[in-house]
């Protein structure tokens, strides 16, 4: 391997860790991130001259930190007052206290809940996240939620700006703010997870990019921080990430989970969640990520779609919405309920969701209410829900599904 390619998996395999460090450094992301480039661009030159160093991480933070007090002193002869510029250099040359390897993986750590910062508006903070944490360019955060790369480097530039000016501190919060910040930060990956597999809108059913990046977000968190909630969300990601072979056609047409092949699942990412489940059960703090991914577990260890427990995943809903209260969780019980005791009793609570309001402009909601209708044999009704749901639908493959529903009825 030629040094060019040494320095090339380098940074493909610590330069977020290096990037994480430097702006602890630095205090700055823009100020870390241009001493990031300069580190490996001297790396570039040097390395094939003196050798590969051998701890290549700490090289290139050292590196970075050195390049960051040469781009401060130069400021030295523009505006900026001789006493700031010796402050800022103190600052940085200042030794550790402890040798830096003990703070790298607290290094991000910190930046993943600074990322998550509940001060930055969402968007930003999965914007900030998918840049600064895994890495992904401004253009492929772009494509990956359908935006333009000039919005997304505008959500990326407020929430930097927000960072600096709201002085946000670059730390993981104490014990005391935990929890709350926690559940933050796995929304956020949960989300982006979520968008991966399942698209909101465009084309593919499937962005790959996102789903990897989101599990590989959970492992690093199971990691950092082993907490119950974070280990069952990293279980839950895994569970769905199992069956990805089987969730669609060789024509990129949706297959729904009872007609999936069973035999294309995924055995050891499945066996990897059940672990991580009952290590979070076993701890008695567990919430609602871990239900979620005991409901998908039972799921996945069933040999076959007919011998599914519906009675114990019904029982899962049932601890689930006591703990998470939202209607999404109640329309997936209903479907369960509906394969318990049958599609009236199901129908019955759909109907209610919607009565109430919640879910009027959740197509899978419809499409949900569409299902049992057609099994019940109410052809008008089950038409009408098909049609209101194929007029929410945003996703192409999802359409199509509902196009062939509605298609079935008219036959």
């Amino acid at each position: 391997m030629s040094t060019v390619d040494v320095v090339e998996s380098v940074y493909r395999s610590e330069s977020r860790r290096v990037l994480a460090t430097l702006i602890r450094l630095l205090g700055d992301f823009d100020a870390a991130e241009e001493a990031l480039h300069d580190a490996f661009a001297a790396a570039v030159e040097q390395w094939p001259r003196d050798g590969v160093p051998g701890n290549p991480r700490a090289w290139l933070i050292s590196a970075g930190r050195f390049k960051a007090i040469d781009r401060i002193r130069r400021r030295e002869r523009f505006d900026v007052p001789l006493e700031e510029v010796a402050e800022q250099v103190e600052a940085i040359a200042a030794p550790e206290p402890a040798s830096e390897n003990e703070h790298l993986e607290d290094d991000r750590l910190r930046l993943v809940f600074t990322c998550c910062h509940p001060a930055l508006a969402f968007d930003a903070q999965v914007a900030l996240t998918l840049r600064e944490v895994c890495g992904l360019t401004t253009e492929e955060i772009a494509r990956a939620y359908l935006a333009t790369p000039a919005t997304i480097a505008q959500r990326i530039v407020r929430a930097k700006a927000k960072i600096r000016d709201a002085r946000i501190p670059y730390e993981v919060p104490d014990r005391t703010e935990l929890a709350e910040r926690l559940d933050g930060v796995l929304r956020v990956i949960y989300l982006v997870f979520n968008e991966g597999y399942l698209a909101s809108s465009g084309e593919s059913l499937v962005r790959g990019n996102l789903t990897g990046e989101a599990i590989r977000l959970g492992r690093l968190l199971v990691q950092l921080l082993p907490e119950p909630e974070a280990a069952g969300l990293l279980a839950l990601m895994l569970l769905h990430e199992s069956r990805n072979k089987a969730r669609a056609s060789s024509s990129g047409e949706i297959v729904l989970l009872a007609d999936q092949d069973r035999s294309l699942w995924n055995r050891e990412q499945i066996a990897e969640a059940v672990a991580l489940i009952e290590h979070a059960i076993a701890t008695q703090r567990f919430g609602a990520y871990t239900l979620q991914a005991a409901i998908a577990a039972v799921h996945a260890q069933a040999p076959s779609a007919e011998a599914t427990d519906w009675e114990q995943i019904v029982g899962l809903y049932d601890a689930l919405l006591h703990a998470d209260p939202s209607p999404v969780i109640a329309l997936n019980r209903a479907v369960a309920l509906a394969m318990r005791d049958g599609p009236a009793a199901g129908l019955a609570q759909i109907d209610a969701i919607l009565e109430r309001g919640e879910l009027a402009d959740y197509h899978w909601a419809h499409s949900a209410r569409a299902d049992l209708c057609r099994r019940l044999g109410d052809r008008i009704e089950a038409r009408k829900s098909y049609a209101r749901a194929l007029e929410l639908a945003r996703q192409a493959s999802e359409r199509r599904f509902l196009q062939r529903r509605l298609a079935e009825l008219e036959e």
